[in-house]
């Protein structure tokens, strides 16, 4: 639902016939997706963005033995990660237990775990099997190669869509089994490290990514997986130059292995580059600490690379059990794909907003940007928006019982024309504290008598606009 001031400013481009090229990463629209429309994983992963985070772990060589680090985790922690990474690798013996590995792709999701897909996969100008050296995942493509691997129908193109069909039947067997895998292809793509990677620009790296989701989702039917966008921390101010079309990706993600963890500049880029979408930590050497998942609420999973999680230079037992056991993080079986998690976060100190990252419930929202959850991230930039429609809500479990005091309703500019402010200890009774039944928009702060509660709600009968209703934030205030 556009904002008024973007309604006045479309209508004037139309009447004008303005023409306006912008690359700008405002131009890209949120709301474009890759994942087939109704997607449960994707829908879960906007649900959690801003309150959760899925722990992860990666499983790469040997694809013989695809739960070698998972075990590493379970054995550190006593927990199973809630994401579990897969390769498909490029060595002769990885290649061909490629099968092996798939298998437990279906097992992980079967049991709970979120699947992660990546590959390392050989250049179009070898065999398929490949190494670990300039003849293989460290070589590089000449401009004039590059060039005829972007153009439809080359010899080179022809070639990576053979490399691709490499996996088709693989992937064929995960959307035959219902798995939604997380989907990373061409990852790290603004570092020259691999031969695919390092090529700023419309006709680089992106240009590659674009027309793998072409051909895998097109041409293949694979419109089973949540598509991936990723780059890794370096040089982070020109990641934009590698942002693909908003309509082949659903999720955007960083590879921190330059830093111990992300910074807060690196955060906010990805944030800034997602358009409005889920952010992930795809690839780290060390768990994100209980202060980066406080401060940094928006990462929706991380996922460890290997053996690093035992690694002494990145990792102690201590500090991947302080991440584990952090009530933000999810592990398998603290959270079901398409339910609320089990394991909500603990309670806001006093005295501050109680209802900042808690679990939060809506009776719609108007698309998969925004969500009940961005009403109560603590971001006046982000917010919750319905469908057209009256009769609308929107509450906050504040995970115990609280003395609650009042509300602030920060509304955009579809607000309710009137609405009522309503508490409960059981989510089932519920008693209104507060209405308003001429409701003029703006900021509303409401005071009322402490009254106990768990759950508060803000109940809009009726809209003011021909839109829905719109929070930029709901506040809670109380003890």
């Amino acid at each position: 639902m556009p904002v008024r001031h973007w309604r006045r400013l479309l209508l004037w481009l139309v009447s004008t016939a303005a023409v306006i090229a912008t690359v700008a990463v405002a131009a890209v629209l949120p709301t474009a997706q890759a994942a087939q429309p109704g997607s449960p994983l994707l829908a879960y992963l906007n649900r959690i963005s801003g309150q959760y985070t899925l722990s992860g772990q990666h499983n790469r060589e040997p694809n013989s033995d695809p739960t070698k680090y998972t075990r590493v985790a379970q054995q550190i922690t006593g927990q199973t990660p809630g994401l579990w990474g897969g390769d498909f690798l490029f060595a002769s013996a990885d290649v061909n237990a490629r099968q092996t590995m798939i298998n437990e792709a279906i097992n992980q999701w079967r049991s709970g775990s979120v699947v992660a897909l990546t590959w390392h996969m050989c250049p179009p100008t070898v065999g398929r099997t490949c190494g670990w050296d300039e003849a293989g995942i460290l070589g590089s493509l000449t401009d004039a190669q590059w060039s005829q691997l972007i153009t439809n129908g080359s010899a080179l193109n022809n070639a990576w869509k053979a490399r691709l069909d490499e996996v088709v039947p693989f992937l064929q067997q995960l959307k035959n089994a219902g798995v939604e895998p997380l989907w990373r292809p061409i990852h790290e793509m603004n570092d020259g490290w691999s031969w695919w990677g390092g090529r700023p620009g419309a006709n680089g790296s992106r240009r590659l990514y674009e027309i793998t989701y072409d051909y895998l989702v097109n041409t293949k039917g694979l419109n089973n997986m949540v598509w991936v966008w990723n780059v890794k921390d370096v040089d982070m101010g020109s990641a934009g130059q590698y942002l693909p079309a908003a309509n082949t990706f659903d999720v955007a993600s960083l590879d921190v292995w330059v830093k111990m963890e992300p910074s807060a500049s690196d955060y906010t880029t990805m944030l800034n580059l997602s358009g409005g979408k889920p952010i992930s930590l795809a690839e780290v050497g060390r768990t994100p600490s209980p202060s980066i998942l406080t401060s940094q609420p928006r990462w929706t999973w991380f996922m460890v690379w290997a053996e690093w999680l035992t690694d002494p230079a990145y990792n102690t037992n201590a500090g991947v059990q302080a991440t584990y056991f952090h009530p933000r993080v999810l592990n398998r079986g603290e959270f079901s794909i398409g339910t609320p998690p089990t394991n909500p976060p603990t309670s806001n100190p006093p005295g501050g907003n109680l209802a900042l990252n808690r679990p939060v419930y809506a009776s719609s929202q108007e698309n998969s940007t925004n969500t009940a959850a961005r009403a109560v991230d603590g971001n006046t930039g982000t917010r919750w928006s319905s469908a057209y429609a009256d009769q609308q809500w929107i509450y906050v479990d504040l995970g115990s019982n609280r003395s609650v005091t009042g509300v602030t309703l920060r509304w955009e500019a579809a607000y309710a024309a009137q609405y009522q402010i309503q508490t409960s200890t059981n989510n089932s009774t519920w008693t209104t504290v507060h209405s308003d039944y001429n409701g003029n928009g703006g900021t509303d702060t409401v005071n009322f008598t402490a009254t106990t509660a768990r759950y508060v709600k803000m109940y809009a009968p009726l809209r003011a606009t021909q839109y829905g209703v719109s929070l930029w934030e709901f506040e809670v205030r109380g003890s």
